[in-house]
């Protein structure tokens, strides 16, 4: 059984651990002394086509349940309308989703009995849901809901904010209520609406909850991955040629650890079956051999120093990152829902 056999303070550091903020920690301790389940979700809006990048959080809800936790994933089919996506597209895109961030968890390797789906649309659409849409609407300021929604929503990054960009932080207030957890997962560009609701959601009758927030994962070009922008990500199903050229093409300046390839090492390979990665960088003999790292750290150590070529780090994850993605390049119904929704 999932977290059976954990001390409570063995839960909390395996549900905290590579997290970049935990607001409400003390609360968390307190709820896993209690005997109560506890329950956390994280919702996705689905937009583009699925990247790597979602090994991220779903390493994290490994995590969960390994710690035993009950885990909610959201399906935000009503916030990727109000995001941009067609409407004609959004169920097909929820199937893609569900299907892939599934077949993401059993390449983890971890047990899926303590997780569930849940799409937007069948509860947001309900009266007393959007009943408290209007509640929150009549005590938030034009600023409060555009300061929440500044790093998350497209439109509110661009400038050019539409009333859907400010309602849809006040869905992700309610989602926590109406999903009924106690923990909100989430990535860092979603602080501002993680804090709005903990100061909102008291205001009308609802209980805080706990907030944890996962670093954002640079991308191969530029800042951050992005569904949108093919170039800084590697996509699930992306052939074993295209990995290869995108990891070649990223950006890796010997010495220097900031970038997307060390990100994918760090958070990624060393995360996938953590107690025996091995990570073998395969060298011809008259560069100095094969060079085995057990530990992140290995590997940055030597590429700070200059001990590891750009060249030898891109090659060697390449192979990584393709085995990782066999399973979806394999997965024949995958493939169907992916041309289906992306059509």
């Amino acid at each position: 059984m999932a977290g059976k056999g954990l001390s409570l303070d063995e839960k909390y550091e395996l549900i905290i651990r590579n997290l970049e903020e935990v607001i409400g920690g003390e609360d968390l301790k307190e709820l896993l002394k209690s005997k109560k389940e506890v329950s956390v979700y994280w919702g996705t809006m689905p937009t583009g086509s699925i990247s790597i990048a979602y090994f991220f959080p779903m390493l994290k809800i490994a995590d969960f349940l390994k710690a035993g936790l009950k885990v909610k994933i959201l399906i935000a089919d009503l916030h990727a309308v109000l995001d941009g996506v067609p409407w004609n597209l959004v169920d097909k895109r929820y199937d893609y989703y569900k299907h892939a961030i599934t077949v993401i968890l059993k390449t983890i390797g971890v047990d899926i009995k303590k997780l569930e789906f849940a799409k937007g649309s069948e509860f947001q659409l309900k009266p007393e849901y959007m009943y408290d849409v209007l509640k929150l609407s009549s005590i938030s300021s034009v600023n409060d809901a555009t300061r929440a929604a500044s790093e998350a929503v497209k439109t509110a990054r661009v400038g050019n904010v539409k009333v859907s960009g400010l309602v849809y932080p006040l869905m992700q207030t309610l989602d926590e209520q109406y999903l009924d957890v106690d923990i909100q997962f989430a990535g860092t560009d979603q602080r501002k609406i993680q804090v709005y609701a903990r100061e909102f959601l008291p205001k009308i009758g609802y209980k805080r909850r706990i907030e944890l927030m996962n670093p954002m994962i640079r991308g191969l070009v530029g800042k951050q991955m992005s569904s949108s922008i093919e170039a800084t990500k590697i996509d699930l199903l992306n052939d074993e040629e295209t990995v290869k050229k995108k990891i070649r093409g990223a950006e890796c300046v010997t010495g220097e650890v900031d970038n997307g390839l060390m990100a994918l090492l760090r958070y990624l390979v060393f995360n996938m079956n953590e107690d025996k990665k091995k990570f073998v960088i395969k060298r011809d003999k008259k560069y100095g051999g094969d060079l085995i790292y057990d530990s992140y750290e290995g590997v940055e150590k030597d590429f700070k120093s200059k001990k590891l070529h750009p060249l030898d780090l891109k090659n060697s994850l390449a192979d990584e990152i393709n085995l990782i993605l066999k399973n979806f390049r394999d997965d024949k119904k995958l493939k169907e829902l992916y041309k289906k929704a992306y059509a």
